[in-house]
């Protein structure tokens, strides 16, 4: 008897396009003959707390709580119920008559965020950017009432996370058990509603949970307790990016109160697997990379050898199923390159499986999803990407490789042009020399608009530390062949590596800065450096001149691991100045400030001369 499967996404994940789990895991079951439906539960939520009808009972909640931080929200409570579902209609589908009556300065409320907006937006938007000028109003407006239900209805609450905060480093599961205990909050309410709805009216025997982030494993763990109390005979089980990373040693019984199963790595032989199982084919030991219950005691079953489905004979993701009309295009920064993230509707689409570097002394190298490596034809990719437009009806297209290959990113604008396929794309890559103006001029016919890449930290020293296989000048001339070719650029911006100096990250904001100055890069984000349990600093810290001091495994999730670092600055005193500087850069702004003032207190002079971008660029 064939198993009926439900895939969820649980909330929150990206608000303007379905994260892509369940679509690749829907293309793969549909392909071997299972039943299968996918539930983006995050979109259905947001889209179901951000009414009218709900915001009303958000500010009753709150009365009721007696809290009332935001008071500016407060008191303009009604315009923020009636205009709500216009704000929102307008997210999903930028009209431009209901554009004019957004930009008036009058129309939406004047919230806490709002107020900060200069009171002309023409430098940003010119006198004809009627509708960006409208959305970006329109995000801040839905982001005012985030803020009052996060302060004073639901402390979990998030646009793109949900209870991250208990999820994150939760070596122990105690405090996530004891959270799930208490009563549901007044968005938990809806989105059990909304599960039960659809629960109603249709007959499941398995249901997945993705759980690509910490700040998806609580409300995918409220949905399944849920299930178990009011289903129980439907079995449940959970895989993605969390498990995959996190839970790679899992001892404690007690999240089995509420899934059946816990997969590992890539999702299709073990939900495979697992259906056989349901349905009495197979027995435990037939079972792969899938932890269980029995006897009490967490059981990890993995058949040997694992049924290998190689990247390239996988059939496309179906994004069948989806509520595609329900997105919402968001605008809340300013600068043509980090709006990508929240504006737009993107299918995701792997070029290849892995990484073909493989190196990076900071990434979790030694797992699947970056460790091994399988590529496929670009004739097999443009099949796929012609199959998924059918299906949405949309173009863009964002490549989530954990680096495209220059090779592979070749081929597939050559075939794209060839076989006249019109897409717009952007992806991830390594700034390698192998991204010539000629490659670039290429990719950019094709409909490559814009790359991300790791600059991480812009000092020579670190960077042969961290295995990058690329140093400033090379990046400085590979950001600048892209820009020149109108490829946007966006650079992942690395503090806190191990042993690196107050020198260093003052060199590498300078060289950040020259980078901007000279439009080699057009976006950049900092992240302090995080060492995780399965990176190659993480596995040998004495090597890489850091002490780790935590925390104790419980039995639970192990990935952040707590360090020391005696020989390095105190890195975390650096965050505010260089998100501070970098937020200027990025919308061109005051690069003449000495990079002193940035920060509060005194830090080394410069080393870098003016002309350091400018000398590489001329070689």
């Amino acid at each position: 008897m064939p198993v009926n499967t439900l895939l969820i996404t649980p909330p929150f994940t990206q608000l303007n396009t379905a994260y892509p789990a369940t679509a690749y895991i829907k293309g793969f079951l549909d392909n071997k003959g299972i039943k299968t439906t996918q539930m983006d539960l995050s979109i259905e939520l947001f889209t179901a707390v951000f009414t009218g009808e709900f915001i009303d009972a958000i500010f009753k909640q709150a009365d009721l709580l007696k809290n009332y931080d935001f008071p500016l929200v407060w008191k303009q409570k009604q315009e923020y119920i009636d205009k709500v579902d216009m704000v929102m209609n307008y997210l999903r589908v930028q009209e431009v008559t209901a554009a004019y009556q957004i930009i008036h300065k009058d129309f939406l409320p004047h919230g806490h965020r709002r107020i900060k907006l200069e009171k002309d937006l023409s430098t940003e938007f010119g006198m004809l950017g009627i509708l960006d000028k409208a959305k970006h109003i329109a995000t801040l407006f839905v982001e005012e009432l985030g803020d009052f239900i996060n302060a004073n209805v639901d402390e979990f609450f998030s646009f793109t996370r949900y209870a991250e905060s208990i999820a994150r480093a939760a070596s122990s599961f105690d405090t996530i058990d004891e959270f799930l205990q208490y009563e549901t909050t007044l968005i938990e309410d809806e989105m059990i509603y909304i599960l039960d709805q659809h629960l109603q009216e249709n007959k499941y025997d398995l249901i997945c949970f993705t759980v690509p982030f910490p700040g998806n494993l609580f409300s995918a763990l409220r949905c399944a307790q849920f299930i178990k109390q009011e289903y129980p005979q439907i079995q449940m089980a959970m895989g993605g990016g969390y498990p995959n990373t996190e839970l790679r040693r899992l001892s404690d019984p007690r999240i089995f109160n509420y899934v059946d199963f816990i997969s590992l790595d890539d999702g299709e032989s073990p939900l495979l697997r697992i259906t056989e199982y349901i349905a009495g084919k197979i027995g435990v030991e037939g079972l792969e990379r899938t932890y269980l219950l029995q006897n009490d005691k967490v059981v990890y079953a993995n058949k040997l050898p694992n049924t290998i489905f190689h990247h390239k004979n996988l059939p496309a993701p179906s994004y069948v199923g989806l509520p595609h009309h329900k997105y919402l295009s968001f605008l809340d920064v300013m600068n043509p390159m980090h709006r990508m993230w929240s504006d737009g509707r993107w299918n995701k689409l792997t070029i290849s499986h892995g990484c073909y570097w493989k190196q990076c002394s900071f990434c979790d190298v030694t797992l699947d999803y970056i460790g091994n490596y399988e590529n496929t034809t670009a004739d097999d990719l443009v099949n796929k990407i012609e199959k998924i437009i059918a299906e949405t009806g949309v173009t863009g297209f964002h490549f989530v490789d954990e680096a495209a290959p220059p090779k592979m990113l070749r081929a597939l604008a050559n075939k794209l042009l060839e076989r006249k396929v019109y897409i717009t794309w952007w992806t991830n890559i390594r700034f390698e020399k192998t991204f010539s103006k000629e490659l670039c001029a290429l990719l950019s016919k094709s409909g490559c608009i814009a790359v991300t890449g790791g600059l991480e930290v812009a000092s020579d020293r670190l960077l042969a530390k961290m295995k990058k296989g690329v140093d400033i000048g090379q990046v400085a001339r590979v950001t600048k062949a892209f820009s020149e070719e109108n490829i946007m650029v966006h650079a992942y911006l690395m503090y806190g590596f191990p042993t690196e100096t107050a020198q260093e990250t003052i060199d590498s904001l300078e060289v950040v800065r020259q980078l901007f100055m000279h439009n080699c890069i057009q976006s950049g984000f900092w992240h302090q450096f995080a060492c995780t349990a399965h990176s190659p600093v993480g596995k040998n810290p004495d090597e890489f001149g850091i002490k780790v001091t935590g925390p104790k495994f419980k039995g639970f999730a192990e990935n952040d691991l707590y360090h020391e670092d005696p020989t390095g600055a105190e890195h975390h005193l650096y965050s505010q100045g260089l998100n501070i500087a970098l937020n200027n850069y990025l919308n061109h702004k005051r690069f003449d400030i000495p990079l002193s003032d940035y920060f509060d207190f005194k830090v080394p002079k410069k080393t870098h001369p003016n002309n350091f971008i400018e000398n590489f660029l001329k070689e």
